[in-house]
């Protein structure tokens, strides 16, 4: 019992229910509190996301040595075809499905929440895509150059960055996550929001894990191994994701999930799982076609034509792997493509920008569980090209 009372996943089902039990009941002096906490616990979080990405991935493709460039375009590849794959599959079933719906566009005023008692701002020391930058050219330039001394600096870092991730960031993430949703709880997104795209949402759900089925399938074909035993692990970063609806906040739990996987090696996952939660968006970009593709059938009575939602299938791959891990990071990315390419007004951006933040959360655990998948493959590219694995181990 002490067990299961310790466990990541209990404490994550317990944070859940009792942030909307707090939203529900408590009154907008105690909610004052609320949104401040969550305020202050997401500046912490974020603030550590640049170093977790610095501390993996440089080092990581610093130990990959002269095999560094062909891993990482593999691994750029595999998360482009992905997501346009993903986007595909939702725009074919949108087809299919969406002229069957009767969808109403009408949703209930949300209650404004209370405003921050006081403004704690911890910026980042960069932002996250600066710190992805930083971290392939860094690992490249002492993978190339054989700079011994600095690969070792390198790795000390990512036993600091280990630390802090074990004794403040998950620690942290429960208190995070039942904040959420106790201000989701509050203002009305669960109860008033939810029911007016439920059909819709589901359908998304259901392709959601599709898509995640079909990944892990390829994965295990790819590498010879077991899918299995990567997917049975990832229980706390999909509750983790759906909790705080960001990959960047998810990426300490997805880190820990992937260590406990025996097919996996170490010095792959260390390397992909980072750099994966910032470019892999599949469940993002699946989620977003057929949302656009119902708007558009809402507020201008057709589909978009297929020659034009193709043209955003592709460059929006592109935009998804720049988008930012955080909550809307993708639609937001992608608002330019979503009125040039497909022509929505502001009335359509405005209805997109709503109700992907209703599913924000499961696209973004379909994100993180669909990383294991690609990882998977990695590691099996790296064992057929004899990549050695680093015997060092280390763990959280």
């Amino acid at each position: 019992m002490k067990k299961l009372f310790d466990s990541l996943i209990f404490k994550l089902v317990l944070a859940v229910i009792g942030g909307l039990v707090i939203g529900f009941y408590s009154p907008k002096s105690f909610m004052n509190v609320i949104v401040t906490l969550k305020y202050i616990l997401g500046q912490v979080i974020l603030f550590s996301v640049p170093l977790i990405i610095i501390g993996f991935i440089a080092p990581s493709i610093a130990k990959l040595k002269n095999n560094a460039s062909k891993l990482l375009g593999y691994a750029i590849t595999f998360a482009y075809i992905s997501s346009i794959g993903a986007a595909t599959f939702s725009a074919i079933f949108g087809y299919m499905l969406i002229p069957k719906l009767s969808v109403q566009a009408t949703a209930g005023a949300l209650r404004e929440l209370p405003e921050l008692i006081f403004k704690l701002d911890i910026p980042q020391i960069m932002p996250v895509m600066s710190a992805l930058f930083l971290s392939i050219i860094l690992g490249l330039a002492t993978a190339w150059t054989k700079a011994d001394l600095f690969e070792k600096l390198l790795d000390q870092f990512q036993d600091i960055v280990l630390s802090l991730v074990k004794k403040i960031v998950i620690p942290l993430l429960p208190i995070f996550i039942a904040t959420t949703f106790a201000t989701l709880a509050y203002e009305g997104s669960i109860t008033n929001q939810l029911p007016v795209f439920i059909k819709v949402i589901i359908i998304v759900l259901v392709g959601h894990f599709i898509w995640l089925a079909l990944l892990y399938a390829i994965s295990g074909i790819i590498s010879g191994k077991n899918p299995m035993e990567v997917l049975k692990h990832y229980g706390p970063a999909y509750l983790t994701a759906v909790g705080s609806m960001s990959s960047a906040a998810t990426l300490p739990v997805s880190i820990d999930c992937v260590k406990k996987s025996k097919v996996l090696r170490k010095d792959i996952s260390d390397f992909a799982i980072p750099l994966f939660s910032n470019i892999h968006l599949c469940g993002s970009v699946l989620t977003e076609v057929f949302f656009v593709m119902v708007v558009s059938q809402i507020l201008y009575g057709k589909l978009p034509d297929v020659s034009s939602m193709i043209l955003f299938i592709v460059l929006l791959g592109i935009f998804a792997i720049g988008a930012p891990g955080v909550p809307g990071g993708t639609v937001m990315a992608s608002l330019g493509l979503i009125t040039s390419v497909l022509g929505f007004n502001e009335t359509g951006t405005a209805l997109i920008l709503t109700i992907f933040a209703l599913q924000d959360s499961f696209g973004t655990a379909c994100n993180i569980t669909g990383d294991g998948a690609l990882t998977l493959m990695l590691t099996g590219v790296a064992n057929k090209k004899n990549i050695k694995e680093e015997s060092e181990e280390k763990s959280i």
